[in-house]
C-alpha cells in the first residue's frame, strides 16, 4: 500500500516531506517521513523526485596568462568595525601571472557601481586597452550587477564567473584575503574604529605586500618584480648563485640545485586537457632570461 500510494499519479512528484502533510489534510497516516525514505531507499527510488532536476553547474572555463595585466581576479572582503553589525568592505583585484594588486577601494557597502568605479581606475593605472583583460570572480550581486556588467562591455573586459559557492573556483583572490586577514598587523581585537583608518591601513599592507613581500608562490619575490619583468635579472643570479656554491662544495650536493625558475605560464581553473601548460622555464630559457 504504501509504494502504492507514493508512485501514484498524484504523489510520485513529491518528496516525503511533503507527502506525509498531505496525507494528513487527508486523514490519512501510512507512515513516518524516515519510514517512507527508507522503503524509497530499498527500492532504489531515492531520487530526485520532482519534475525541476537539480541544476548541474559546469567547473569555469580555464584562462592562462604569459604576462602581466592579461587575467585579473577580484572579490570583496568585510572588514570589522568598532560598532556591532557595522562592516567595511574591501574590494581589491590582484593581477593572477604576478599576484600584484593592481586596484582596491573600501566602501561601506557592496555595490556594482563601486565594483565598476574600481575596475575603470585599475585600467587606467596599468594602462589596460581594449580587449586586453579577463577578469575573473564569484557570483556575487556586485559582480553580477548591471552597471558592473555595462562598464566590462564598455571597458572590453571579458567577465568570468566561478560556479556558485565554489571559492576553489577563485583561488587566488581567496589566498590574498588571507594573507591581507592573517598579516601581524591586521586588527584582530581593536578592529578599525573608522573607514578612514581602514584604509590607512590597506594603504599600508598594499605597499608591504606588492614591494616587499618576497611571495611563496612565486619563490620568493615581490608581485612588482614579477609584474614588472625584474624576475627575469633575479632569478638567474639565484641560480647562478648555487651553481657556484655547488662547485665549491660538491660534497655539500647530492643531486641539482635548488629550482629558482618560475613558471612562464599561470592558469586559473586548468582542466586535464591544458594543465600540462603551466610548466617552468626550461634551463636555456633560463639562462637567456
Amino acid at each position: 500500500m504504501l509504494l502504492n500510494t507514493i508512485n501514484s499519479e498524484l504523489y510520485r512528484d513529491l518528496p516525503p516531506s511533503q507527502i506525509v502533510p498531505r496525507l494528513a489534510d487527508e486523514g490519512v497516516y501510512i507512515a513516518s517521513e524516515s519510514t517512507i525514505y527508507r522503503v524509497l531507499r530499498q527500492e532504489k527510488q531515492l531520487a530526485h523526485r520532482g519534475q525541476a532536476k537539480p541544476r548541474k553547474h559546469k567547473k569555469p572555463d580555464s584562462h592562462i596568462a604569459t604576462s602581466p595585466n592579461q587575467l585579473w581576479s577580484w572579490d570583496i572582503t568585510f572588514l570589522p568595525s568598532q560598532v556591532r553589525g557595522l562592516y567595511y568592505y574591501l574590494y581589491m583585484i590582484i593581477d593572477i601571472y604576478s599576484r600584484k594588486i593592481v586596484g582596491w577601494s573600501i566602501h561601506s557597502e557592496q555595490s556594482a557601481h563601486h565594483a565598476a568605479n574600481l575596475i575603470e581606475q585599475a585600467c587606467i593605472d596599468e594602462g589596460v586597452e581594449r580587449d586586453q583583460i579577463i577578469l575573473h570572480s564569484d557570483n556575487g550581486s556586485p559582480m553580477k550587477g548591471a552597471t558592473m556588467l555595462a562598464k566590462l562591455e564598455m571597458l572590453g573586459i571579458k567577465p568570468s564567473f566561478s560556479r556558485p559557492s565554489v571559492s576553489d573556483d577563485n583561488p587566488f583572490s581567496e589566498a590574498l584575503f588571507r594573507t591581507v586577514k592573517y598579516h601581524p598587523s591586521f586588527p584582530l581585537t581593536d578592529k578599525f574604529e573608522t573607514i578612514f583608518d581602514a584604509r590607512v591601513w590597506v594603504i599600508k599592507f598594499v605597499a608591504w605586500y606588492n614591494h616587499t613581500h618576497m611571495h611563496s608562490g612565486l619563490k620568493f619575490i615581490t608581485p612588482h618584480h614579477r609584474h614588472t619583468g625584474t624576475d627575469s635579472i633575479i632569478m638567474p643570479k639565484r641560480h647562478n648563485v648555487y651553481l657556484q656554491a655547488k662547485a665549491k662544495h660538491p660534497e655539500r650536493w647530492s643531486g641539482n640545485t635548488r629550482n629558482w625558475q618560475l613558471p612562464s605560464v599561470v592558469m586559473l581553473n586548468a582542466n586535464r586537457k591544458n594543465r600540462s601548460c603551466d610548466r617552468p622555464l626550461k634551463g636555456s630559457e633560463m639562462a637567456a632570461a
